[in-house]
């Protein structure tokens, strides 16, 4: 699990005794740690940290002892009311040797075993009742060694089911090197392996039946195969996953478009008065593609909500409503509790995600999968593309059942699109001209991003990219607003770049960019191939094929994303986990 972002690592082993490593840093800090150390075990479990609770350090670090030793646990998610549940426990004398809300879940189950005389299960299933927040939890206990058990509540498990074997993780891909069968737990529900065997509970202690499913993945996807990160791998990519997202939803030459989860709630489509697109960081750059998508080519409003923000302002939702999420993980945490306050409103509910059988996949009444393929690096790329090409689809498919796009103007959208794979691998031909921009602007402490219309969320992926990875802090805005504040920052020092490709505002963007000029800005221009006004002007050029306005940033953000990577390298930089980040962002 690796490459979902960490800061310290850990591992408890039972054999014989309940042994707990773990160490502040990266895994191979850990290794080094316990080199000497008995790591022979049948049974045991390990985690990877994001700090919310405490600093990153030893003592906070995953896998928990409980305060008798006897138990340990391993927990992703926050747990809200774990001030009380401290302060509650230390008044029964228990002692607490980090900051976390985690090593307050495991007394509080050792608390429950001790006054009730209970099981391990009992007392893990009675602590679910008391705890408020998220959780994936994993409990190895010294006394019943032949036994895991494991719960959920927001954030993200699965299990791998193996010959004789178990796997448990926050998602597929660390389990697929050993077996494509995998079970999701669903939340309030309660998995114990023990003997070699699985059953799952809900909270209520009622028995569920397993649904093990078979995963495609295969293993080369998530391996680097000869690139030097997995991002520069995940760029390019992209040709083949933007086709695949594709791949039997549209084929140009027969006029076929279709997309199977739109099926059987066309007529909710057809008729929405509003649709409502939720979704964080890069997916939300890929709502405001989708808002002028869909208000182009099917002419129903959108509104664009950070999903964050809206769970928390009581919104105006009502039946009618679409709402789409969009999460590359489909665990999402702030877009999966937009979906619980949209549903429980009476909204419709489309889904896009990248993970088969993710929690947003299964909260929503619809949806359609991106088909990108794992995607390691922490910052995203091709799940921005894949996302942007299905809310594509989706988009026409919208507006030709909505009769809002004439068949010529369609069909011409569905041949355009079938080329971008193409026009993408041209675009990242570029990679070598970009190196040597990237060595020219590596040390700049600040940089802007300008784009009008459909380019301005690129602008804000561009400069999204550039601050996840390199740390140099970056600002995207819409060209028209530069004037309205950010031209103050613009001296002789600033990078400005601007997305420029030939558009219905291309001439206004050019005035734009004659304001940095005339402020000694430093520009680099996106333009489409065989400008001939900007070259004049930008002390650099870098050129993409040109393409249907309503597709440009498909192509517009590769070379973005280059840049971002060379620079991040260029600079030292841990370019597949940047610090601070997570993968999937499972806590508020």
């Amino acid at each position: 699990m690796e490459y979902r972002g960490y800061d310290s690592a850990g591992i408890a082993l039972l054999n014989g005794e309940l042994n707990v490593y773990k160490k502040k840093g990266k895994v191979s800090d850990l290794q080094a740690f316990i080199a000497d150390k008995d790591t022979h075990s049948h049974i045991g479990m390990g985690h990877t940290r994001w700090a919310t609770h405490g600093e990153p350090n030893d003592s906070n670090a995953h896998p928990h002892y409980s305060s008798s030793g006897r138990i340990a646990i391993i927990h992703n998610g926050i747990i809200e009311n774990y001030a009380s549940l401290k302060t509650l426990l230390q008044s029964k004398g228990f002692t607490f040797y980090s900051d976390t809300d985690t090593e307050v879940f495991i007394n509080l189950i050792e608390d429950i075993q001790n006054e009730n005389g209970c099981t391990l299960e009992e007392a893990v299933r009675l602590a679910l009742h008391e705890v408020v927040g998220a959780y994936a939890i994993v409990v190895l206990s010294k006394e019943e060694p032949n036994q895991l058990i494991a719960a959920r509540k927001g954030s993200p498990l699965v299990i791998g089911v193996g010959k004789d074997e178990f796997f448990l993780a926050s998602d597929a891909t660390p389990i697929i090197e050993y077996t494509n069968e995998v079970v999701y737990v669903n939340d309030y529900e309660i998995a114990v392996i023990k003997d070699g065997k699985l059953n799952i509970k809900t909270r209520e202690d009622v028995p569920t039946t397993p649904y093990i499913q078979t995963l495609q993945m295969e293993l080369d996807s998530i391996e680097k195969g000869g690139y030097e990160h997995f991002m520069l791998k995940e760029i390019f990519e992209q040709p083949r996953s933007i086709h695949d997202s594709m791949r039997g939803r549209l084929i140009a030459a027969n006029n076929h478009l279709i997309m199977g989860g739109f099926r059987e709630y066309e007529n909710k489509f057809i008729n929405a008065k509003r649709i409502i697109i939720v979704a964080c960081g890069t997916s939300w750059h890929a709502g405001l593609v989708a808002e002028y998508l869909i208000e182009d080519l099917a002419r129903i409003p959108v509104e664009v909500e950070y999903a964050s923000e809206f769970r928390y302002r009581n919104p105006v939702i009502t039946e009618g409503d679409i709402v789409i999420a969009i999460s590359q993980s489909g665990e999402t945490a702030d877009t999966l509790a937009a979906i619980e306050l949209a549903k429980s409103k009476g909204a419709t509910i489309f889904g896009i995600c990248n993970v088969v059988g993710s929690s947003i996949a299964r909260a929503s009444d619809a949806g359609a999968y991106t088909h990108a393929g794992p995607e390691i690096g922490v910052a995203s790329t091709k799940a921005f593309t894949a996302q942007v090409t299905v809310l594509t689809l989706l988009a026409m498919i919208i507006g030709s059942k909505r009769g809002t796009i004439e068949d010529s103007k369609l069909r011409q959208l569905m041949i355009e699109l079938e080329n971008i794979p193409a026009k993408v691998e041209k675009a990242l031909e570029l990679n070598e001209k970009i190196v040597e921009i990237s060595e020219e602007f590596k040390d700049a402490p600040n940089c802007l991003y300008l784009g009008r219309g459909y380019n301005f969320p690129v602008a804000l992926e561009g400069a999204l990219k550039l601050k996840e990875i390199s740390y140099i802090h970056a600002e995207g805005y819409p060209a028209a607003e530069m004037k309205h504040g950010p031209i103050a920052l613009i001296d002789e020092n600033m990078p400005v770049i601007v997305i420029a490709t030939r558009d219905s505002s291309y001439e206004k963007i050019v005035s734009n960019i004659q304001e940095v000029k005339a402020r000694k800005g430093r520009i680099i221009a996106i333009v489409t191939e065989g400008d001939q006004v900007i070259p004049a002007m930008a002390e650099y050029v870098i050129e993409v094929p040109e393409t249907s306005e309503f597709l440009t940033p498909l192509v517009s953000v590769i070379p973005l994303q280059l840049l971002s990577y060379h620079i991040a390298v260029m600079r030292g930089c841990n370019v597949d986990q940047p610090r601070n980040l997570a993968k999937s962002v499972t806590v508020e």
